[in-house]
């Protein structure tokens, strides 16, 4: 592959209107969050996380629950891997520069991108990325928690078996020997009453939990349960397995009928973490 020509930075395109444009008010709302944390750390070293990527008032509290769990952990790559809500196209799609958020630049890790540019169907493009939010909420956050890192930032176009078994290979074979970590962007079910939405959850939350990526791959295929971001959770399921992730935890669910009182028609935020060994 020959060397490849830098993106221009991508700049914000839901500051404003999935959280504050402010970077004083962003980062005091996310401290806020994670000071209201209440789930225990894990006992092991995180691999991969699975974060919600609704607007911070709806989902910020339970993505935070997530995100805490790495909180000033020594990671110097960071995957984040997201559905495409506007774009649509074959395989995965790597935006190759820098994402910018109201907190500052973060920068692309170019080497580990370019390795990751030669799983099957992943290709370097700003499909996905350029009106996308999936990727975007989860920066600051990882931001304020880890502080510096280099990004690699993946938009899934399809989420067929064949491109989340790759760009799940593909990490698992690049990421081996690195201090990594990969981020699945996911909202669950969408627009069921709370009882409907929390009984489709349950299936999710169990997958994760036993780490059944096949499985939970077939559940959203056959609408046994929902997940926008399901390709990204399969394939940072197989990534983590291959990285020595041997357990995984839901440390938060939540639906947005307990912020806005409408129990009629939900959406389903979960945030887990796959890890792997006890902690040292």
């Amino acid at each position: 592959m020959g060397a490849l020509k830098r993106f221009t930075p991508r700049r914000p395109a839901v500051a404003g209107m999935f959280y504050t444009a402010s970077r004083k008010d962003l980062e005091l709302e996310i401290r806020d969050f994670f000071d209201r944390r209440s789930a225990s750390p894990v006992p092991g070293t995180v691999v991969g996380l699975v974060a919600p990527h609704a607007g911070y008032l709806y989902s910020g509290h339970v993505a935070a629950e997530g995100f805490a769990q790495v909180m000033g952990k020594p990671y110097d790559t960071v995957v984040v891997i997201g559905p495409s809500h506007r774009d649509f196209f074959q395989g995965a799609s790597v935006y190759f520069g820098d994402y910018v958020t109201p907190i500052g630049v973060v920068e692309l890790d170019e080497a580990v991108a370019e390795q990751l540019l030669d799983a099957p169907g992943t290709r370097a493009t700003d499909l996905g990325h350029r009106e996308e939010h999936a990727i975007e909420v989860e920066l600051p956050f990882l931001q304020v928690a880890l502080g510096s890192f280099k990004l690699v930032p993946v938009t899934m176009g399809t989420q067929d078996w064949a491109t989340c078994e790759s760009v799940g290979t593909r990490l698992g074979e690049v990421l081996m020997g690195r201090r990594a970590l990969i981020v699945a962007s996911s909202d669950l079910s969408h627009y069921h009453c709370d009882e409907e939405a929390r009984r489709l959850d349950r299936h999710v939350i169990d997958r994760v939990e036993s780490l059944a990526d096949r499985q939970l791959y077939e559940d959203v295929s056959r609408h046994v349960c929902e997940a926008c971001g399901a390709g990204p959770v399969v394939a940072t399921m197989i990534a983590s397995k291959q990285l020595g992730a041997s357990r995984a935890s839901v440390v938060s669910y939540h639906t947005s009928g307990e912020i806005n009182r409408d129990y009629d028609e939900v959406v389903g935020y979960l945030a887990g973490v796959l890890y792997r060994g006890e902690a040292a």
